[in-house]
């Protein structure tokens, strides 16, 4: 064994040659740990397991490095113009868009970048987390029942034209971020999606483009191009803008100058694009936020912020419309809910409650919650699907989807709580501290929203989900890059094979 320092020996060809390296510990445990990373130890103790540097050869060139962490720049610009599609949909604005399915296109080329660029280096097309294998066990458990499910085709259409969209969305998102500047850059990508978003929704307000309800003197608007993308309906568009808030907020805490400001201000447009839909569930999700945040910023010792913060939320109930105010009133007291859709909805939580019972393992089917509440409902048919996420998964897939699903989503939320306190400890990761913080948010939030939101297979969770993985990997990452550059410098000692 060569005993020569890294410098020594390899500074004739600007290698540096190492055994292996890898950052321990798998889950949040590892990321919690100080010490965690490093050079492994000698062939005969048992390597470390978990996230680890894979396919990263022994002798490492330390120019070429970067390239082999950080993957495509060409598989990162198209996820961000796949994001920009996803939430603006400019097909809309533009027709003649269709014809060439641009977000189809911006996904492929994502997915061949990765899948080539991985390849080209010899590293694994997809980092070893958990949640990407839970993600896989829902597709996989889905799949399983369509045969006994209430309606097949419906259950396949939903799976190909949808679900497994979301879920590549997802995959993406935790393959392809893995720097600093990447996470930036994609919540950056969602702040600037969230101002035509919450600016269409405040216009149509203003200019009163709303649709009439059953109640006299409340009225809804259309939500952003009039019922395009995944913000078409008003309550869509406050649950979208209620996961970007905490992003932007993480943005204006890392951000200095102009930055910070122009960051502070898309969440406060935000808000207003949430109170604007008159949504329930979105005043309850930006509460939610709103708490959270609080202690967020108390945690980070940034007192006057959270008392400025709070100043403004209690001036803000003075300027509130007034039916506003009495549909907000609805939540406590349903009976003076007039467009009755408080009552409907809470019966229906009792009638799917009633259908996981019959059902607890299989399920109807995947997206077979409609048809399966319209034959237990005691009344008219309503054609209306289960409005919560959690009721959805347990009444199409029975109480394993339902699990599996609330395990994705407690351990996406652990992993950036992981990175956040690895952060307060760790200057490598330290500016990772903001962005784990607001993901934790947009969590909260969708836990909040998704109590009152049919929306169990479509987008909006596997974005923020997808962002809390990329979060985890972008953490080991830099740990990593950390303890190779520390190897890489003179007098750093190096095992040789």
């Amino acid at each position: 064994m060569d005993s020569r320092t890294g410098a020594d020996a390899g500074a004739s060809n600007g290698w540096t040659t190492v055994n292996a390296i890898a950052v321990r510990g798998a889950g949040p445990a590892g990321l919690l740990d100080p010490q965690a990373g490093g050079p492994a130890g000698p062939w005969w103790q048992a390597r470390p397991r978990g996230a680890h540097l894979e396919g990263v050869p022994h002798r490492i060139k330390a120019a070429a490095l970067p390239a082999a962490l950080e993957g495509s720049q060409s598989a990162f610009y198209a996820l961000v113009a796949f994001t920009f599609v996803l939430l603006l949909s400019p097909q809309a604005w533009f027709p003649v868009l269709k014809l060439i399915r641009i977000a189809f296109l911006a996904g492929g080329i994502a997915m061949a970048a990765h899948v080539m660029e991985r390849t080209a280096h010899k590293q694994a097309v997809t980092p070893s987390a958990p949640e990407i294998g839970i993600a896989l066990a829902l597709v996989a458990w889905s799949t399983i029942t369509i045969p006994m499910s209430y309606w097949p085709g419906g259950s396949i259409h939903l799976l190909t034209d949808q679900y497994l969209k979301a879920i590549a969305f997802f995959w993406l998102l935790a393959t392809i971020i893995n720097t600093p500047a990447r996470l930036r850059g994609l919540a950056w990508t969602l702040a600037l999606c969230a101002i035509p978003l919450a600016g269409t929704g405040i216009w149509h307000y203003l200019s009163g483009h709303v649709m009439q309800t059953g109640q006299d003197g409340l009225v809804r608007i259309v939500g952003y191009m009039g019922s395009s993308g995944l913000t078409g309906n008003p309550n869509d568009l406050a649950l979208m803008l209620n996961l970007i808030i905490p992003i932007a907020g993480a943005l204006a805490l890392s951000s200095r100058g102009a930055a910070r400001l122009f960051a502070t201000a898309v969440a406060f447009l935000s808000m207003g694009g949430v109170i604007v839909t008159f949504s329930r569930a979105g005043f309850l999700a930006l509460t939610a936020t709103f708490f959270m945040f609080l202690v967020v910023l108390v945690r980070r010792k940034s007192g006057a912020a959270a008392l400025a913060l709070f100043l403004v939320a209690l001036s803000v109930p003075a300027l509130l419309p007034k039916t506003y105010v009495e549909r907000l009133s609805t939540i406590t007291n349903m009976q003076q809910d007039k467009t009755g859709s408080a009552q409907g909805r809470y019966k229906d939580f009792g009638v799917a409650l009633e259908v996981v019972s019959h059902n607890p393992i299989i399920g109807v089917g995947l997206g077979q919650d409609m048809i399966a509440l319209n034959q237990y409902r005691n009344g008219p048919q309503t054609w209306r699907s289960v409005h919560n996420v959690y009721l959805q998964y347990a009444v199409d897939l029975g109480i394993p989807g339902f699990l599996l699903f609330a395990w994705l989503h407690l351990l996406c939320f652990r992993s950036a709580w992981a990175v956040e306190r690895r952060a307060r400890k760790d200057p490598a990761v330290a500016e990772l501290q903001p962005l784990a913080a607001g993901i934790q948010v947009s969590l909260v939030a969708f836990l909040v929203a998704a109590m009152f939101h049919p929306i169990a297979y479509q987008f909006y969770f596997f974005s923020i989900a997808g962002l809390a993985v990329a979060l985890k990997n972008t953490c080991r990452a830099e740990i990593a890059r950390a303890r190779l550059s520390r190897l890489d410098t003179p007098g750093a000692l190096v095992d040789h094979p």
